[in-house]
């Protein structure tokens, strides 16, 4: 009995052994003689990244991947094995190890993948940045960042060693369930010439262009995107940055360059820029259908055939193109539907026939689906799906493709069969479209005066844009200085918003709906629709389109161009894909809390902007409109004042104005312009106390009803003058600021709040109170709206005799 004890015992201590020298020791290393197994991963050291063992998709196989690891969304940006899965049968034997200095991927005695080009390595790491390094005494003797798969991570670099003859490269998975080297590849190109291309094989479907004043041509990518391009001895690479923001750049199985970026706040990931995006991209509409690129990028199936998933096509993505309608079998009689294309697909057979006897050989052969005429009227014979086809432009003529298709009953074609019922349809049609239709289609521009979906590629070379509105000359400026806006065509709002599909609607505003729209160079653009009923007419449109086309400022929005077409009024503004900020700091649902460094931010951001129209702009503007919805965040959480459709310019010396249609905001009107119908810079210096203090509470101005404040205004006051004006901070913020920074900020809020516009600071002082901590500032006096009302000057603000005959809120 002792003895089979003791038998039983050093059993259990060998297996122990045996197990703690296989597992990993460390959760960021796997250590020479230590192995990965099944289930297992390694973490970086601030938990950025994972690797492990993973099966993407559908696949039976597995691969060993690195991924984002607090990222619900699993996302694999790197694979060892791409091109040597691990089958089924050998995963749960399957490990990675470091032996012998070398870094190796085994099943049992199956050698399934190794890396032997290693110098004696000790140990194999995943860092913060996402690479996967081997390493030893002397270094980094091997990393993924230098073998890249379909991924490419801030901090790596694409580029040519001349002396080592590396290509690093980007290469596409086969398909999203096959990580196996793909079609398609992103890189530098070895020709010595400073462009990032997307190559098929030995042709190249896109290129940035050259580098130039600090980044690509083509590419459309600025801060904080920060490229860096560098050609020195034998090397030439280009690298980015982005500490701001969680993104990667993917070549995808289509052959598309995307640009990802994390938002938080919606737990997802944003497709922040594609290249190309264009009937250029290969295979962009499935197999079996047309790319029309008028009036943008819409694919349609052939006559004849159907999508072959429906549901896909609702969403807009065409990438499993289409089917026949009646699948034809070599007994099967057939016809031809002609087809007029910009190109043929490439699966293709030559074969000199004469021309009256091509579509007898395509019908004689089982295997043929379509035939055409190339150069020197030679015979094309093809086979299988068509791909890249595409409607031709203006400026070709095409090629005819003859389809074959299923012929119905025992007719030779089908020509009468699709002819035959236009004219009973155009019978119908012409009663219905001379009462209703005509009178539209009448003012219906021709497709060939459009230019459907302008590209905005803004370049610097002064190029003028084929369709643009001239804005400028009033309020006494310089009759030369006028600004082009490009104009958008109705049909190019509709194809790149999805006709204004729910989907992509970001939101909507005071004055209408506003959707999330593509453009054909692959940048997101956000379209502001006016709703009819929003009050805003073609005045307030003519002037948002005027005043924000001339200005340039960081914290403003950039407009990109306009519609006016078909009793709509439409304007096309940069996209911000953190939308607006009182999602962050009036919605407690919404799982983010932004911390006070970047309350902070945003509010001196917004200070800047006020700063420049009310200063350093080319003529004074009042915003009249300023509110929590009204600033708008980028990728970085940057803010940008938004929404000029109630802004007035004063030229000259005017500082203020009056008038009997007072449209604004309840809260953030200050209490002269709701009151008297005057205002000035000052109103926007109320608007923003107001804002100041909403972004610090977390609590709407107007959120008090039913308490005994009756707004936040009184609330923060109350606090202020009984010492207690630390409570008014949002409870979900962890103060990283001392209490004197904490109040110092409560109490510039509460000096532009107060009731005589007199007493409140220019957002010049301002913007020096926020940056400079040893500033004096004076104590605020009563806030507007509140019991009393007081001024510490002799002067009063005088009083509008006018009538007030038209207030609106929004």
């Amino acid at each position: 009995m002792a003895f089979k004890f003791i038998t039983y015992f050093l059993f259990l201590f060998g297996v122990s052994i045996f197990f703690s020298s296989s597992f990993c020791r460390a959760s960021d290393t796997i250590s020479a003689g230590q192995s990965l197994f099944p289930n297992q991963t390694i973490i970086s050291k601030e938990g950025k990244f994972e690797l492990g063992f993973f099966s993407p998709g559908t696949s039976t196989n597995f691969y060993i991947g690195i991924w984002y690891k607090n990222i619900p969304v699993t996302t694999v940006v790197w694979v060892l094995n791409r091109n040597h899965p691990i089958p089924q049968s050998l995963y749960y034997n399957s490990q990675l190890e470091v032996a012998n200095g070398t870094l190796l991927l085994r099943s049992g005695l199956n050698m399934i993948f190794s890396y032997k080009q290693t110098n004696n390595a000790t140990e194999a790491v995943i860092l913060d940045t996402g690479n996967f390094i081997i390493r030893n005494a002397s270094g980094v003797q091997w990393q993924s960042f230098e073998h890249p798969t379909d991924t490419w991570l801030p901090g790596a670099k694409l580029g040519y060693r001349w002396f080592s003859d590396i290509n690093v490269k980007l290469v596409s998975w086969r398909n999203p369930n096959d990580p196996a080297s793909g079609s398609f590849s992103l890189g530098m190109g070895s020709d010595g010439n400073s462009d990032l291309s997307i190559r098929k094989g030995n042709g190249t479907l896109w290129s940035s262009g050259p580098w130039q004043g600090g980044t690509f041509q083509s590419l459309d990518l600025n801060y904080p995107y920060n490229f860096t391009y560098l050609a020195r001895d034998l090397d030439v690479y280009v690298t980015y940055n982005n500490k701001s923001v969680l993104s990667r750049i993917l070549i995808n199985h289509r052959g598309r360059m995307e640009l990802f970026q994390w938002l938080e706040v919606r737990r997802a990931w944003d497709l922040f820029m594609v290249k190309p995006y264009s009937c250029g991209a290969y295979a962009m509409c499935g197999p079996n259908t047309m790319c029309d690129t008028d009036p943008s990028p819409a694919c349609r199936c052939l006559s004849g055939f159907k999508p072959l998933v429906e549901v896909d096509w609702d969403s807009s993505d065409f990438s499993s193109g289409c089917v026949r309608r009646r699948p034809f079998h070599c007994t099967d009689k057939v016809g031809y539907i002609k087809v007029t294309t910009s190109r043929l697909p490439e699966s293709q057979e030559s074969v000199e026939l004469p021309n009256n006897v091509c579509e007898l050989q395509c019908s004689k052969t089982c295997s043929c689906t379509a035939y055409a005429y190339g150069s020197g009227g030679k015979c094309i014979l093809l086979e299988g799906d068509f791909l890249d086809l595409e409607t031709p432009t203006n400026n070709s003529a095409g090629v005819d493709l003859h389809v074959k298709v299923k012929q119905k009953g025992n007719r030779k074609v089908l020509l009468l069969e699709l002819v035959l019922p236009i004219p009973a349809a155009l019978l119908l049609l012409s009663c219905f479209g001379f009462c209703y239709v005509g009178p539209k289609l009448i003012n219906r521009k021709s497709k060939d005066t459009h230019q459907n979906l302008l590209l905005l590629d803004l370049d610097s070379n002064g190029a003028e844009y084929k369709k643009v509105v001239q804005v400028g000359n009033t309020h006494g400026e310089d009759k030369n200085d006028k600004y082009e806006l490009p104009i958008f065509s109705f049909s190019s709002i509709v194809a790149s918003t999805n006709n204004f599909s729910v989907e992509n609607k970001l939101g909507e505003g005071g004055f209408g709906p506003v959707y999330k729209g593509l453009l054909l160079n692959g940048l997101f653009v956000a379209v502001k629709r006016l709703s009819k009923r929003s009050g805003q007419g073609l005045e307030e449109f003519k002037n948002e389109t005027e005043v924000i086309a001339k200005l340039q400022h960081r914290n403003l929005v950039r407009i990109l161009g306009c519609c006016i077409e078909n009793n709509e009024m439409i304007l096309v503004y940069e996209y911000m894909p953190n939308n607006s900020l009182d999602f962050f700091i009036f919605e407690p649902t919404s799982g983010v809390v932004l911390e006070w460094a970047k309350r902070v931010e945003i509010i001196e951001g917004i200070a800047q902007g006020l700063l420049y129209l009310h200063h350093y702009s080319r003529l004074r503007i009042v915003h009249r409109d300023l509110k929590a919805s009204n600033i708008l965040l980028d990728a970085e959480m940057n803010p940008k004042i938004s929404d000029f459709g109630m802004a007035r310019i004063f030229g000259g010396n005017s500082m203020q104005a009056n008038t009997e249609r007072i449209v604004g905001t309840y809260g953030y009107m200050s209490p002269e312009y709701a009151m008297e119908g005057l205002f000035s810079v000052k109103s926007d210096v109320f608007a923003f106390g107001v804002l100041m203090l909403e972004i610090i509470s977390g609590k709407k101005n107007t959120g008090f009803y039913g308490s005994e404040y009756l707004s936040l205004l009184g609330y923060t006051w109350n606090a202020w003058i009984h010492g207690r004006a630390l409570e008014v901070f949002d409870p979900s913020l962890e103060m990283a600021a001392s209490s004197s920074a904490a109040l110092r900020y409560i109490k510039i809020g509460l000096l532009c709040v107060q009731e005589n516009p007199a007493d409140r600071p220019l957002m010049s002082d301002v913007v020096g109170m926020l940056s400079n901590e040893d500033a004096e500032a004076p104590s605020p006096l009563n806030p507007a709206f509140t019991v009393t009302r007081s001024s510490n000057k002799v002067q009063i603000c005088s009083v509008n005799g006018l009538t007030l005959s038209h207030v609106e809120a929004r």
